[in-house]
């Protein structure tokens, strides 16, 4: 039986995977607000490169732009308070223009609504990326950023993969110098 986030969660995964990839590329931008706070995500997504532009709004401390360049494009941005404090965390999901889709996660968290800050996502090790090709999809689950990819067996085709899903699950922890996404789990199905 699904929990309603796992149900969620699959719903979100359809709309993705039906979700037009960057033949036609359209400049990406995306408000998010949450009583006091917003956060703007802006990118051009234009096919030679690409710059994401960040701008906060109504934070006690540093409401200044944060920009980063990316040869990916922006695809959607989504703002939670994982850590349950009442406070803001924000994800803007990027993903490589072609037929592979390669996708990433950049996650900020607000530092109790004062400013800005990156959180630091550990990568998997090389072990846990054995057929992976793309086709990555993000999404939040009971407080946990999960990353989900069908892995692909010698021989197969872009479109068929046979060797199932792989499922990365991160805790949100604290770290010596801001926030950290752990790994704390790695699910094949």
């Amino acid at each position: 039986m699904d929990t309603p986030s796992l149900a969620l969660f699959r719903l979100a995964l359809l709309a993705l995977a039906t979700a037009p990839l960057s033949a036609g590329a359209e400049m990406f931008s995306e408000t998010m607000r949450d009583g006091k706070i917003s956060i703007c995500v802006e990118a051009p997504n234009t096919p030679a490169g690409n710059t994401v532009t960040i701008t906060p709004s109504g934070l006690a401390n540093d409401n200044r732009l944060v920009t980063f360049a990316t040869d990916k494009e922006v695809v959607r941005a989504w703002m939670e308070d994982i850590k349950g404090d009442g406070t803001h965390e924000f994800f803007i999901q990027l993903r490589q223009p072609g037929s592979g889709s390669y996708g990433e996660v950049k996650a900020y968290s607000t530092n109790g609504d004062k400013s800005l800050s990156e959180i630091f996502i550990v990568p998997p090790e090389e072990k846990d990326m054995t057929g992976y090709l793309g086709h990555d999809e993000f999404e939040l689950v009971e407080n946990t950023l999960v990353r989900r990819y069908p892995v692909y067996q010698e021989g197969d085709s872009d479109a068929d993969p046979t060797g199932g899903y792989r499922q990365f699950q991160y805790k949100l922890e604290p770290g010596e110098a801001g926030w950290i996404f752990r790994l704390d789990r790695v699910v094949e199905y």
